[in-house]
């Protein structure tokens, strides 16, 4: 596994891109500060250019270098969470535009998965994390259900957990600065 690990880290850091597993379902991904690699994504998905991307960071640490403020109460919410928890942060910094909301907002999730959190370590930077599915069609509860098209669009796939049925996305909330917080997606 360390091998792949390894492969995919040096694919994103040329700006390549990348399907994987999740702690929710199959995704693409690539270096969250990258915006070729984010545009390919978006090319990939066939995606239009307005929706911006979910990243998963490995720490509060990690998050805390891209939102410099954000409510305390996300540190609570995250804890306390049953399941895999986006929150949609206020005022994104250092990453590529594509990956920031035009308010000025990106969704991050703090992922327990051990391979992402192998690619994220690794690579020491957010990673992308969008629904491996053409844009406007179902996610896909396990890797055979992936387009073909998209398997072929990307750079490289962590062929782990295979026959694994996934969950379902995550949960999505966004959180104000002033700890207002307002559910997206349950």
């Amino acid at each position: 596994m360390q091998e792949k690990i390894q492969k995919a880290v040096e694919i994103m850091n040329e700006g390549g891109t990348l399907l994987y597993p999740t702690d929710t379902i199959w995704g693409l991904g690539c270096d969250a500060t990258n915006e070729a690699a984010c545009q390919k994504i978006l090319e990939i998905k066939k995606r239009p250019a307005n929706k911006s991307f979910v990243l998963l960071a490995d720490s509060f640490r990690m998050v805390e270098h891209y939102i410099p403020e954000f409510a305390e109460v996300v540190y609570d919410l995250v804890d306390y969470a049953e399941k895999p928890l986006t929150i949609i942060y206020p005022g994104a910094t250092k990453l590529a535009p594509s990956v920031i909301a035009e308010d000025g907002s990106v969704g991050i999730r703090i992922t327990k998965d051990p391979i992402c959190l192998a690619l994220i370590r690794k690579m020491r930077r957010p990673l992308v994390s969008t629904s491996a599915n053409i844009s406007g069609e179902p996610f896909p509860t396990n890797f055979s259900e992936v387009h073909s098209e998209l398997k072929s669009g990307v750079d490289f796939i962590i062929d782990e957990r295979l026959k694994e049925k996934m969950t379902a996305p995550s949960q999505i909330i966004k959180v104000g600065l002033g700890g207002e917080v307002k559910i997206i997606r349950s």
